[in-house]
Order: structure tokens, then sequence, then C-alpha cells
């Protein structure tokens, strides 16, 4: 088995393809992973032990196959194109019981960098191949499994009350085994499509740099374990996204984000749709270029549609698992959870109000679309074997219910199907498709009124309006972006700092509307969402990536995805009228601008 060389944490959990640029490889073909996972599992199972030491009572293989084409183009150019397969496997080997195990625990020395059961394999689906590379790692997870049970047995006998929440539950055994697909890159010419989307932005001489990419992914993801669940299938997913950069005049750094995600690469918008909403997103940059500076306020803000969404995923992301935390021996690993707004807000308030008395949250990844609109978080089993359940969070505002991997929490110990991971990551609970409705929603008109009225009530001339939050990740286009972003925003996102991208004042004399730059949103936690002063009707699909990732997945941070590193969902959300909001104004010396002007694009 090879180390693994990971650049792609790409999507395990995607769309089932619907039509179009898969071909369907039929039942006999040469693929041997099914059945090299089941004859080395077996004899596993059967023969694994060390002398008097116990034996795994779990044993379970996952092996991705990933095919995956990339292409990014800057100002009509070219930047990258690459077509690339990989194979990737994770083997996970539990001693114990499912009571008490080897898993969900850190040690005084953190995590020790393990990786022996994971890692690439070969991609020619040879039988003898693979089962060499399971053999190995499966032997190298039982001796790490049989030194982390002994630490962490040694630790809970340490402590004046150790939990007793069993550490995995029983579940039934599935068997799912689907025709699997090959890609065909041939239908269109991708590399043309990105070269003529980007050259739309050469008309805006004040943009710094741009990227616009696509990203096409099929894969094949097999699961098989000690308890008799077989699962195969195929899946696919893809999507578009840009990022460009500017300055203000006083150098103030701005970007703008662009994204379109679909189920299948066939489902992508034409590059004449791609062009135009691009040059939308150009001219919205540039009048963020010079627009006002954000000032501090405290008032109601109204949130339009996809930024309504956009501020759900973000809020709810981590008080929607019922799982409970790995045991950890570091004193310092609460403070980083409530650091990184990974804190459950929802643990242990069952039957209790949380949100408003006519709010009712439901998570589907059974949905398919929300009124002809396709939803892009649907499977028909999870990442643990599990079949997907429509589970209603929240009904009339009473907490009854939250998504569940197979780690049990305090409140429920079973699973409900939401077990979801990208590649070799842990199978975590988290959100597909999640619907957020209100029985007190009213037009959009109306709810405007509103908004405008408490302006009034509170002797306003103006109030705020988000149309569109924004993703760290998307704006930044290289490693220094990325970390001066995540760093601004890792301070304050534990205790409710967000960052909108488009935040308008709205003037209540009239109505009219101004463009400004720079706006934080502060002290917007979940609790915010229990006071609502207003809900629209007017429901809208918003579709984004969560990050899986062992920094990010199940924090405050878990909503920052991309198509190269995240899981597909859907949010359905309507306006949110929230009555106090404290924004703050931009903060900090910006950068000197470029001394020279840039030079001419034809």
């Amino acid at each position: 088995m090879r180390a693994p060389r990971v650049r792609w944490f790409l999507l395990l959990t995607l769309a089932v393809p619907a039509s179009g640029q898969v071909q369907r490889v039929q039942p006999g073909d040469a693929d041997q992973t099914l059945r090299a996972m089941r004859d080395e599992l077996e004899r596993s199972r059967e023969r694994l032990r060390m002398g008097e030491l116990q034996p795994p009572y779990y044993i379970e293989y996952r092996l991705v196959d990933v095919d995956a084409r990339s292409v990014t183009a800057s100002f009509g150019a070219l930047v990258q194109s690459t077509t690339t397969r990989n194979r990737f496997m994770t083997v996970d080997v539990r001693v114990g019981d499912y009571q008490l195990d080897s898993s969900h625990f850190i040690a005084d020395d953190a995590f020790r960098g393990f990786i022996g059961s994971t890692g690439t394999v070969g991609i020619d689906r040879d039988y003898e191949s693979l089962r060499q590379d399971l053999w190995l790692a499966t032997d190298q997870a039982y001796k790490e499994a049989l030194d982390r049970l002994s630490r962490k047995q040694g630790y809970l006998r340490s402590l004046a009350r150790a939990p007793n929440v069993p550490d995995f539950s029983r579940e039934q055994p599935v068997v799912l085994v689907a025709p699997r697909f090959e890609p065909d890159w041939t239908s269109r010419d991708w590399e043309a499509e990105a070269r003529s989307a980007s050259q739309i932005l050469r008309q805006f001489p004040e943009l710094h740099d741009t990227r616009v990419s696509y990203h096409l992914v099929f894969l094949t993801y097999h699961l098989m374990n000690s308890e008799g669940t077989q699962v195969r299938v195929s899946r696919t997913a893809a999507a578009i996204e840009a990022g460009s950069h500017t300055q203000a005049e006083n150098g103030m750094r701005l970007h703008h984000i662009y994204s379109r995600v679909a189920r299948t690469p066939a489902e992508l918008p034409s590059v004449a749709v791609v062009r135009g909403e691009l040059e939308r997103s150009a001219r919205e940059l540039l009048a963020l270029r010079s627009a006002p500076p954000a000032e501090d306020y405290v008032g109601p803000v109204l949130f339009e549609p996809h930024a309504a969404a956009s501020l759900l995923a973000q809020l709810l992301g981590p008080s929607v698992s019922g799982a409970r935390p790995p045991v950890a021996m570091l004193p310092f690993f609460e403070q980083m959870l409530q650091q990184s707004g990974a804190r459950s807000e929802w643990l242990g308030r069952l039957g209790t109000r949380v949100l408003p008395a006519g709010v009712t949250l439901v998570d589907d990844p059974r949905a398919n679309e929300f009124e002809g609109q396709p939803l892009l978080g649907g499977y028909e089993v999870d990442e643990e074997g599990v079949r997907a359940q429509r589970v209603t969070l929240v009904e009339s505002g009473i907490l009854r219910n939250l998504l569940m991997s197979r780690r049990p929490g305090p409140d429920f110990q079973q699973s409900n199907g939401h077990g979801r991971a990208a590649l070799l990551s842990a199978p975590r609970p988290a959100m597909s498709n999640l619907f957020f409705q209100s029985s007190d929603a009213v037009p959009p008109d109306e709810l405007r009124r509103r908004f405008l009225d408490l302006c009034r009530a509170e002797g306003r001339s103006w109030c705020l309006v988000v149309r569109q939050m924004d993703n760290p990740l998307l704006g930044s286009l290289d490693q220094e972006d990325s970390f001066e972003l995540f760093s601004s925003l890792a301070a304050g996102i534990g205790s409710g700092d967000r960052q909108p991208l488009l935040v308008y004042r709205v003037f209540v004399d009239g109505g009219q509307e101004e463009l400004i730059r720079g706006a934080r949103l502060t002290g917007l936690t979940l609790r915010s969402l229990r006071n609502l002063a207003g809900v629209g009707n007017d429901q809208t699909v918003f579709h984004f990536f969560q990050n899986p990732s062992p920094e990010f997945a199940g924090t405050a941070f878990g909503a920052f995805g991309t198509a190269q590193g995240g899981l597909p969902t859907s949010v359905v959300a309507p306006s949110l009228l929230l009555e106090e909001v404290e924004v703050r104004g931009a903060r900090g010396e910006p950068r000197r601008p470029p001394v020279l002007p840039a030079p001419p694009l034809n």
C-alpha cells in the first residue's frame, strides 16, 4: 500500500448520476474489488489475533475509486488542466466492544499521525494486489487499536466519573451492490469552456487576479464490514467555482465569489450562462471597490434567501449533530472546541424551544428536488452503510431530534443514516438536504415593509440588508489569501463573527439601496434565531459544500468547503428578519495598492 498523496479530498457523498456523461458497466465486469475485500475481511475476522490479546470485534474496509477532471483558466488563458485516476482505501479495526472500544480517543500526545491503515492502492482493480494492501493495513490498524484501547482504558480509570454512553451503535447490515459507471469526458470541451468563461473578465482591468475552475468527479464507493454490510455505488458531481480580487483606492483588499454546483457534468450551465453570471459578479466587485466603508451598527438586518440559507448552514452545522466529541486527555481540548464554534448549543435540550414557535426544520437525504429544482445532498446509504432517513429536527420550534452517525451521543444512541465523510475522513453526523419552514411566513414585500417599520420605530434613516454571505475558501486564490481570511475570522467565529459579502444600506424614505464594504456581523450565534422578527415565504434552494477536514468538520468553519474538498449539501430557506444584529465596520490598515496600473488586456 502506498502512502497517501491526497490532492482531492473529494466528495464521497455525491449524487447518483441521473443522465448523461456516464457509461454504465454491466454486471460481470472485471472489477475484483468486492471479492478481494470480502475474502481478506473474512480471513481477518476468523484468524486475526495476537496471542492472548483481544481479537477485533469490528473490521471495516472503505475504498473509493476516483476519476477527476479539473480545468482552471484566468483572463482567457488556461492555468491548469488535469485528469486523474486514484483509488483510496481506509481500514477501521476496533478492539473492545460496542460499549467501550478503541475509537475516538485523543491521548496526551494528541494525533500521532498514524496512517498505516490509510492510503492509495492500485488503480487496475487487481485482486491479489488489493488483498496484499488490505492485509498489511488491517494488521497495522489492529496493532494500533490494541495500543489505543489500553491507553484509553487507563485514562478512563483515572476519572471520577467515566462516560457511560456506548462508543458504537449496533445497526442492521445493508447489502447494496449497484452497477459501476465509467466517466466520459468527451461530450463537452471543458478547456474551451473555461477559457471562454474566464475571458469575459478581460473587460475589467481593475481586477487584479481571477480564477475560473471546472471540477468534475466520478467515483465508485465500496464499503464492507464484519457485520455483513456490503455497498458499491457510483456517484458523480460537478461544479464551477470562481474567485476575483481587487483593491479599493484606499488599499482595502476585496474579492467576490461565484459557484454553480450540479449533480452531473451534463447539468452544469452553458458557457454563455456562466459568462453572463461572471460579468455580473465582476460588476458587483467593482461596485464594492467604490462603495463607502461600513460603519458600526446595531439594529434590524434583513437576510435575503441565499444569504439566510448560508447563515443557517454556518449556525446550524455544529448543533444538529447528536454525536459526542472524542475522549481527550488534552486539557485544552474543550477550549479548542469552544473557540472554533464546535460546541453544540442543542445537546441536552430535547423537548425545549430552540427556534420560533412556527418553525419546522427537517433534514431529508432521500429528497431529490424541491419545486422542480434538483437537490444535491441525497443518498440511499451513508458512509457507514446505514440507510438514509428523513429526520425532523425541530417541530413548531421544539427540538425533537438530532442527526446521528454510529457514534452515539447523550440524547440518541442509534444512527439515523447521517454519517457522512469525504475520502479518508471519519464519518460524522452532517446535513444533507435541509429544509427551514415557518407556518408564520409572509410574502417578501410584506417582510420588507415589516423591516422598514422596525427601522422607523428605532428612529433610523437606514438599516441593512444582506444579499450574499462569503465563503473564504472560494474567495482565496492562494495560501496567503486563505491564511489571511481565516485568521481574521478565527479569533471571533466561536462567539458569532460572520462574514457577509454583499451588504446594502436601505434608506427608510424611498427604499433606495447603497452598497457598503468591509462589514462584519458579530455575536451572531444559533441563539439569535430563537426570536426572529419575521420569516418570508420565498423559499430558495442554496447549494454548498461542507468542509469534512478534521480541522473544520463539526465547527463553525464547516460550512466553508469547495468542490475539491466538500460534501455536497442543499439548504432550502426563505428570507429571515433579525431585529437586532451588531455589525462592525472595517478595521486595520489596508495594504498599499500596486504602484503601476495593470497592463492592458485585449
